[in-house]
């Protein structure tokens, strides 16, 4: 499985191609759209969030609820773009209209300078309208067709935040995924620790106020993911590489942690590493899952525990300093629509991101051209394992 996303932040649309999704698969397009307004949510959004009312429309590789094991194209239409027609539509405007529109300052903390200087763009509006995050819908939509698939397969996917502004929620290993799912879901902040969720939201609200921002730690927990997907022989087989590549591919993330994470540098080995156990009932399991599902490379069947961060939004309200690429004079940094903080919206980005790199492990590994042999393959595989 692979997908591109194509369409810039105030465009006419975002478009999503899906290619390797197996056919005769449900799909519905609320099973997309539920995923793509829980993105919309989340306490510290901006104002565009009343603006945006992101549905996705499948205009290709589903037909009567299934899908064809063609392409699939999904379509997030802009509404707004009416407004934006004249800075952004397709046809040629004249030379001092388009000068008028320039914007030749670049924001520290975003793409706007490299990527003027690597494309070689005078107007960097260029770069910021597609490295902005609203790109992350196109992506949400991908990894909702892949979370679709996972969970008809036994497989579930909760995201969720574990701290924002150096609040930190504490742990209960105790929950089910459902419960992670019911209780982050009723949380405006989408932590699981309802002791800490008021001060998540007064930070956040204080930001806003001073014109600042804060980012967090967003977690993704997994049940369900079959022993031994992934791989060991080569670097860009192994499952927890390709999961910790998409985590930071997110707009602001800075890095990605599984299990204990960077706590495992500052314990010994007797204290990291997750003792095996066997029952007839389950099979091969970890006493322990210090290491977040993963070893060598591949899952081991325990849930997968990973967790990224995000650094705080770079487009402040207090702008920073910045140069000006034309005059070269210092310049407060221009303003663009801005959330305070979007670590709430930016966890169901992670988990769908995550979601998509286990589907495409899935079908890497198994039969995946027709859902139901893939689908009886697992269950296979599973029994395979347990009596291994």
């Amino acid at each position: 499985m692979r997908y591109l996303t194509a369409g810039e932040s105030h465009g006419k649309q975002l478009t999503t191609i899906i290619e390797g999704v197996p056919a005769n698969m449900p799909l519905l397009q609320d099973d997309i759209n539920q995923s793509l307004q829980r993105r919309q949510k989340g306490h510290g959004r901006g104002k565009r969030m009343q603006i945006e009312k992101d549905t996705a429309e499948i205009t290709s590789g589903v037909r009567h609820g299934y899908t064809l094991g063609s392409p699939i194209s999904l379509v997030i239409h802009n509404d707004d773009f009416k407004h934006w027609i004249d800075i952004m539509g397709e046809d040629p405007i004249e030379q001092d209209k388009k000068l008028r529109r320039t914007v030749s300052r670049p924001r520290p903390g975003h793409a706007d300078l490299n990527g003027a200087l690597k494309y070689g763009h005078r107007d960097m509006r260029n770069v910021l309208e597609r490295s902005s995050a609203r790109e992350t819908a196109a992506r949400v939509a991908a990894g909702a067709v892949a979370k679709t698939m996972l969970k008809q397969l036994g497989i579930e996917v909760s995201g969720y935040v574990r701290e924002i502004a150096g609040i930190v929620a504490e742990e209960n290993p105790s929950l089910t995924i459902n419960e992670r799912q019911h209780i982050s879901e009723a949380s405006p902040v989408r932590t699981l620790d309802k002791t800490v969720e008021q001060d998540m939201m007064d930070a956040i609200d204080q930001a806003k106020k001073d014109g600042d921002s804060i980012g967090g730690i967003a977690e993704v927990y997994v049940e369900g993911m079959p022993a031994g997907t992934g791989s060991y022989v080569q670097y860009d087989r192994k499952l927890d590489s390709r999961i910790a590549g998409s985590v930071v591919s997110i707009n602001a993330f800075k890095g990605v942690e599984f299990g204990l994470g960077f706590e495992a540098a500052r314990k010994n080995g007797s204290e990291v590493h997750d003792e095996i156990a066997w029952d007839e009932k389950n099979g091969y399991h970890r006493k322990t899952n210090r290491l977040g599902g993963f070893e060598g490379g591949m899952s081991t069947g325990m849930p997968i525990v990973v967790k990224g961060v995000m650094k705080p939004i770079p487009t402040l309200y207090k702008p920073l300093k910045s140069v000006d690429i034309e005059t070269k004079e210092p310049f407060n940094a221009s303003i663009e629509r801005s959330d305070s903080c979007a670590v709430p919206a930016a966890s169901v980005v992670m988990e769908h991101v995550v979601a998509f790199e286990l589907a495409k492990a899935i079908t890497d590994q198994f039969p995946s051209d027709q859902f139901p042999k893939l689908k009886q393959a697992i269950d296979d595989y599973r029994e395979e394992i347990r009596c291994f």
